[in-house]
C-alpha cells in the first residue's frame, strides 16, 4: 500500500554561501576609499552560524552592514532568516554587532505555522513537527501544493523552504 504524498518545510542558509559573501564584503571594504584607513573587520563563526562585526564609528557600521546585505542577496543567502543585533558600544567610538543566522524552524513558529495550516481548514492534511522541520501529508498532491501555497503567502519571518516531496 503506497503512503501519502508529503514534503518537508525547512529554512536555513548554506553556509558556504554566506562565507563566500563574507570574504566579498571584506574585499570591498578594503578597496573602498570611505573605508581607508578605519579598522572594520568581519568574522564569520561557522559553527555557531554567526557573523561579528567591529566598526570605528555607528555610521561605518550601518555601511558594513548594508554591504554585507547586498552581497548577501547576490550569493541566494536568505536575508530574512538574519537576526541583526543591536550596536554594542566598545572602547573609545568603536562598535560591534553580531549578525546570527537562522537555521531551522523555532520551536514557537513551528507551532504557529501548525496552527495556521489547521486553521485555515485543509482537509485531510496532517503537519507534524521534526526537529527543526515540518512534515506535511496529505491524501493528494493537490491539497499539498495548496499548503505549499498557503504557507508561501504567509508571513512568519523567515524563509521557507519546501523539498523532500514524496508522492
Amino acid at each position: 500500500m503506497a503512503s501519502n504524498p508529503s514534503f518537508d518545510v525547512s529554512t536555513g542558509a548554506d553556509l558556504q554561501e554566506v562565507d563566500n559573501a563574507v570574504n566579498q564584503a571584506l574585499k570591498e571594504v578594503a578597496q573602498r576609499y570611505d573605508f581607508k584607513g578605519s579598522h572594520c573587520t568581519v568574522e564569520f563563526d561557522r559553527p555557531k552560524a554567526e557573523i561579528r562585526l567591529a566598526a570605528d564609528d555607528e555610521f561605518r557600521m550601518d555601511q558594513l552592514l548594508d554591504i554585507i546585505r547586498t552581497k548577501m542577496v547576490k550569493r541566494n543567502v536568505p536575508v530574512r532568516n538574519l537576526v541583526i543585533g543591536e550596536n554594542i558600544p566598545s572602547t573609545g567610538t568603536t562598535v560591534r554587532r553580531t549578525i546570527g543566522l537562522t537555521q531551522g524552524i523555532q520551536q514557537d513558529t513551528a507551532k504557529k505555522m501548525v496552527k495556521a495550516v489547521k486553521d485555515a481548514g485543509f482537509k485531510k492534511v496532517q503537519v507534524a513537527i521534526q526537529g527543526e522541520e515540518l512534515r506535511v501529508t496529505g491524501p493528494s498532491k493537490d491539497d499539498l501544493q495548496a499548503v505549499i501555497a498557503f504557507l508561501r503567502g504567509q508571513d512568519f519571518g523567515i524563509e521557507l523552504k519546501f523539498g523532500n516531496y514524496r508522492g
